[in-house]
């Protein structure tokens, strides 16, 4: 899956991978569900900036200052 997002992200983007904090944010927002990755990391391809605010969102929750706004 990661593969093909790297097939993807070079055809929109030009650059070869995404980054390191693109695939981490598809982690950290899937998690552990492959059919929630899988949708995760078409919205990467699609616009990460969306992807980067709700692995954000998560994060602050895991760390107790979550606003409880987005959802994967």
């Amino acid at each position: 899956m990661l593969e093909l997002v790297e097939f993807a992200w070079h055809d929109c983007y030009g650059d070869i991978t995404p980054s390191e904090n693109v695939v981490e944010d598809i982690l950290t927002c899937s998690q552990g569900d492959l059919a929630q990755m899988i949708r995760l990391a078409r919205l990467a391809v699609e616009d990460w900036r969306d992807l980067r605010m709700t692995a954000d969102e998560i994060r602050s929750a895991e760390n107790g200052r979550g606003t409880g706004g987005l959802a994967c």
